[in-house]
């Protein structure tokens, strides 16, 4: 069995959240893709509608001294193969560090800031959740599983989506900011301007440092592990999922007669939909 080494797209991964809009296009690109082509700056800056000097930039963020220099490792990691070797030690290595972000999970639970959490979902006519990358993904699971407890959340996981939303909540709205890194500018900004317009914001990261802290109602740690920066060994999304999955639980527990009976029915609809196709 091979795989293939992605020493450069693990160096983008890790800055992806400080990356302008327009550099995180050329992220995306150097992310998703498969093939090789002719790398050469004019020929990529054409490609993707960006000058040369953003590439420049974009190259040095992720360490490189330049496009060249970056161009270089990058066909080196398209074209290197290795065998893998010992699958079952390195399963064992993936096994260990779930298990462990398992445990530095349960020490962070906060059972009542849980409470307090869904006290104010309860609360509120609409949530709006904000995730970009991987948290965006996450964004997303909130969404499809909340929406079958009879609650209006929409996920939004584009920038100027963020930005446009955050200008129109008010204090019937319930922000969730999704952050790991707690570094992600445009969620970030998302948070003061809806705490500005006075709705509630809630913040999930594993920073212990963001400085927009102050303009939440509560910050929900999660467990946080070097291998989650690059998303190499761990998905991203694992330790917010656990929490979700624990505030879920304690959310379904208010009214939980009500909440089953609108998960009922939302499944029957999507039954009744599946049907007449």
């Amino acid at each position: 069995m091979k795989y293939t080494l992605k020493e450069v797209k693990q160096n983008i991964l890790k800055i992806y959240d400080e990356l302008t809009p327009v550099e995180k296009s050329v992220a995306d690109f150097f992310l998703s893709n498969t093939k090789v082509i002719d790398f050469n700056s004019r020929n990529i800056s054409k490609l993707l509608y960006v000058s040369e000097a953003t590439l420049s930039r974009f190259a040095k963020k992720c360490g490189y001294k330049g496009f060249r220099e970056f161009i270089f490792d990058y066909k080196k990691d398209l074209s290197a193969s290795v065998q893998e070797k010992d699958f079952s030690a390195l399963a064992m290595r993936v096994h260990d560090n779930y298990l462990k972000l398992f445990d530095e999970s349960y020490e962070l639970l906060d059972e009542p800031q849980m409470k307090r959490i869904a006290n104010l979902v309860n609360q509120c006519k609409r949530v709006c959740v904000y995730g970009m990358g991987s948290s965006g993904f996450v964004a997303n699971e909130f969404r499809l599983r909340f929406m079958r407890t009879g609650l209006y959340v929409e996920a939004i996981t584009d920038s100027q989506m963020i930005q446009m939303n955050s200008a129109l909540v008010d204090e019937e709205n319930l922000v969730i900011a999704i952050s790991l890194s707690g570094k992600t500018k445009e969620i970030l900004a998302g948070i003061r301007l809806a705490k500005k317009r006075n709705a509630k914001v809630v913040l999930i990261t594993a920073n212990k440092n963001v400085k927009e802290s102050e303009y939440c109602d509560e910050v929900l740690y999660v467990a946080m592990s070097k291998d989650l920066d690059s998303g190499t060994m761990i998905s991203p999304q694992f330790p917010i999922l656990v929490m979700i999955d624990v505030f879920y639980t304690y959310y379904f527990e208010n009214d939980s007669f009500f909440k089953a009976q609108k998960h009922k029915e939302t499944l029957s609809a999507l039954n009744v939909t599946q049907n007449e196709k």
